[in-house]
């Protein structure tokens, strides 16, 4: 299966974008479900004008022994980041925090798809930038894939460019899928980054999803997306 252009016709004419996307976030985090962890799980957040994202989650385990991995879950090694740079988290925080008094899941990672909203202008790509960013200083592994042919603006480059200036080994690419890591190693905390440029008229990779600890997933945004298609009926000539 290779990428399709959503955003002009002759596809935009026959299918709804926001459908296609609201579709691919389910099965990706259907596909996250059948390879977390027991005490994890994943769940789409559909928000249009706002964000499409799906997160994975770490239930409290009150308790319970060392996390049970699925028998699969040593069958893929992820690959070497292609670029890693210093990068300082949160460690000390001044906030007031209010919660319910039930026990609620914790964000341990997070895929975030790009919608035409974000790249709309710099107040839209300011916000998710800033989202995008507050989940790396948190220590929360992050995946974006953007696929928006219909607006310019690369928002990786706009985050490392936030993070650490002209320093960082930016992508130049219209449509790129990236995983982020944060890190430490020898006591010096860093940022693996796995970026990807794709293409119409190609197939989308797998990246790795690094969620809190050693735990990471292989996300196959290609078999996803094939998925999708078939779902909805689109048919590739």
């Amino acid at each position: 299966m290779v990428l399709l252009d959503h955003f002009h016709p002759p596809l935009s004419i026959r299918r709804h974008w926001h459908a296609f996307h609201n579709a691919w976030a389910t099965y990706i985090a259907s596909e996250l479900n059948q390879k977390l962890p027991a005490n994890y799980f994943a769940e789409p957040n559909v928000q249009f004008g706002i964000e499409i994202d799906v997160a994975a989650f770490e239930e409290p385990t009150n308790g319970e022994s060392a996390i049970q991995l699925p028998t699969n879950y040593n069958e893929w090694t992820s690959p070497i980041p292609d670029q890693t740079i210093p990068f300082l988290p949160n460690t000390e925080t001044v906030e007031i925090g209010i919660f319910n008094t039930e026990a609620d899941p914790i964000i341990a990672g997070a895929i975030e798809l790009v919608i035409p909203a974000n790249k709309d202008r710099a107040t839209h790509r300011n916000a998710f930038v800033s989202k995008c960013e507050t989940y790396l200083r948190q220590g929360i592994g992050l995946a974006i894939v953007d696929v928006v042919t219909e607006r310019k603006a690369n928002l990786h480059d706009e985050l490392l460019t936030r993070l650490v200036g002209d320093n960082a080994l930016l992508l130049n690419a219209d449509l790129y899928a990236v995983s982020y890591r944060p890190i430490e190693r020898n006591g010096q905390p860093s940022l693996d980054i796995w970026q990807k440029e794709i293409n119409i008229g190609k197939a989308l990779p797998t990246l790795p999803l690094w969620l809190h600890g050693e735990i990471c997933l292989p996300v196959d945004f290609n078999a996803t997306y094939e998925r999708t298609c078939r779902e909805q009926r689109i048919v590739v000539n």
